[in-house]
């Protein structure tokens, strides 16, 4: 059995991680919040914005956590396909279970199936993002940690679209983003306790990507889009805003032709 080394960096990935995980939650509650204030194409995009933010901000710290990730007698590399395959997993699946949320009837049945549907894409996008791994050897999971991982991943996504539909203030947004993030980090880290690698020496070349060459550019990219977009988020109007600014602009109208 191959020695697995879940943070090769110390804190750096760990933290770096986390932090993505949360921007991403925060950016896409926010970006619900404004959804569910809007109607008709506005609510679709804010709808889909929150889709794109949290799927990002999740495969971003997966693969973030995973350039920490190193396995003792063999290098690792990564399918570039199904990597790219299980960042769009993430943002479909994310997508569908915040469409649930924003244009479900019964707000208790859209929760529980926004919850189920995001939960499990995000559990999805962890295991496909593992199944992109190539090195010398096998990789086998525990299935009871795979199963508890699996759980974190519902509760946890359920946790934030409840969120989404009951908290409108900037500091309770962000205090549950926090949340989130660790929510999803501990999904993720669950998930690799389960992971087991029985190596095979190899001196042959792997096939993929190494994480420098492939992982590390993409999550600065996305990165980079996710701080970008909350920048745009945090700058752009509420419908409270616009409202109050409507009003004054008609009062100014209408008192205009008394001079």
């Amino acid at each position: 059995m191959g020695h697995l080394d879940h943070a090769a960096y110390g804190w750096l990935t760990p933290v770096l991680s986390y932090v993505m995980a949360s921007v991403g939650a925060a950016l896409g509650l926010r970006c619900t919040v404004r959804a569910l204030a809007a109607t008709g194409t506005a609510r679709r995009n804010w709808l889909l914005a929150a889709a794109s933010a949290i799927g990002t901000g999740i495969w971003t710290m997966h693969f973030v956590a995973m350039l920490g990730f190193d396995v003792t007698g063999t290098e690792i590399h990564y399918n570039v396909p199904i990597t790219i395959l299980s960042l769009l997993v993430a943002m479909l699946v994310v997508g569908a279970g915040v469409f649930a949320v924003g244009y479900g009837k019964g707000r208790g049945r859209a929760l529980v199936l926004g919850g189920l549907t995001t939960g499990l894409g995000v559990a999805s996008m962890h295991y496909l993002g593992m199944a992109a791994l190539r090195l010398h050897g096998d990789v086998s999971y525990d299935p009871l940690t795979v199963g508890l991982s699996v759980v974190i991943a519902v509760v946890a996504a359920t946790a934030a679209l409840w969120a989404a539909l009951n908290i409108k203030s900037p500091v309770a947004v962000a205090v549950a983003s926090l949340v989130m993030g660790a929510a999803v980090s501990s999904m993720h880290y669950t998930g690799m306790t389960a992971v087991a690698v029985s190596v095979s020496p190899s001196d042959a070349a792997l096939p993929g990507a190494t994480a420098m060459q492939f992982i590390f550019p993409l999550a600065v990219g996305l990165g980079s889009y996710l701080f970008i977009t909350a920048a745009f988020v945090a700058l752009s109007p509420t419908a409270d805003e616009r409202a109050a600014s409507d009003s004054v602009r008609k009062l100014g109208e209408r008192a205009a032709p008394a001079h």
